[in-house]
């Protein structure tokens, strides 16, 4: 697959005008504003370069846009230039900022609740989006993964940011946490790829996803030897799996009485013994396997 970012503004551009000394502090709708002739020669270049790399380069599955926030939509003509980019590349799926894409793009915070339709949350690993070597402010792996399990609790996608130096190589710091994410999706990855959301708030305390019958517990933080789920089909719990080491873990479930005498597919309380040996350093995830409802 092929993405490409392409940022809206250009102050390099002669007929964009610069952000200068004399318009700091960056603040809303204090920004330099081009003349009309200024603007149309913009725009001609910026459909052009759009144009561009939709034609010369083969399939592109993506274009990631950003810095529309300086002018309108109706000033970006943002309907004209997606009908062009459609027509070019009928298959390309574009983010919201180019107005009208695609999918919701939150940028440095998982929402609460979660947008409808598609989404996807842009985070970077220190707090600088490119190249900053001043910005020691890196995130723990353990940090990342959480976010991941919180996107992909609410159904969400996750971009996470990598910024290489002058020379291309991505910096130390940042390679040693995607090893650690890396090798935490390889013990666990089963929970994230081609999942979609979970249980319901009051169901579990935490992030869960789910995948045709099977339902994963994301354990955020230690628990205190059991780990309890509420509305569950109790007779149909076929088993509970840790990720961890694929080890299968003793459980129990209980409902109301008459349900247990009268109902032959009862919801009910599961309870999950999770020994410490379990644990993952980063985030432990339990499996739970649920046969179909015949």
């Amino acid at each position: 697959r092929v993405g490409l970012y392409f940022s809206l503004i250009d102050w390099h551009h002669p007929d964009y005008p610069p952000y200068t000394d004399e318009h700091r502090p960056y603040l809303p709708n204090n920004w330099p504003r081009p003349s009309p002739e200024q603007w149309e020669r913009y725009l001609e270049f910026m459909f052009g370069q759009v144009r561009e790399l939709l034609t010369n380069y083969g399939t592109i599955d993506l274009l990631w846009f950003d810095g529309q926030w300086e002018h309108t939509p109706e000033e970006w003509r943002a309907a004209e230039l997606a009908k062009m980019i459609r027509e070019l590349q009928p298959r390309i799926v574009i983010n919201d900022r180019l107005p009208g894409g695609d999918y919701e793009t939150p940028e440095q915070f998982v929402p609460a609740r979660a947008p409808e339709g598609q989404w996807e949350v842009c985070l970077t690993m220190n707090e600088s989006w490119g190249y900053n070597p001043s910005d020691t402010r890196y995130k723990p792996a353990r940090a990342i993964v959480h976010t991941l399990c919180e996107i992909a609790g609410k159904g969400g996608h996750f971009l996470l940011n990598v910024g290489p130096d002058g020379d291309g190589v991505i910096p130390t710091e940042q390679t040693e946490r995607l090893d650690n994410v890396a090798a935490w999706m390889s013990r666990c990855g089963e929970a994230i790829h081609g999942s979609g959301a979970g249980l319901e708030p009051w169901q579990f305390y935490g992030p869960s996803t789910r995948k045709g019958d099977t339902v994963y517990l994301h354990l955020l933080m230690r628990p205190y030897e059991t780990v309890t789920v509420r509305g569950v089909p109790i007779r149909r719990v076929r088993r509970v799996r840790a990720l961890t080491d694929g080890r299968e873990l003793v459980f129990e479930t209980r409902c109301a009485i008459l349900d247990q005498l009268l109902n032959s597919d009862p919801m009910g309380e599961l309870t999950i013994s999770v020994p410490e040996d379990v644990l993952d350093p980063l985030a432990t995830v339990l499996a739970i396997e649920i046969a179909p409802n015949s």
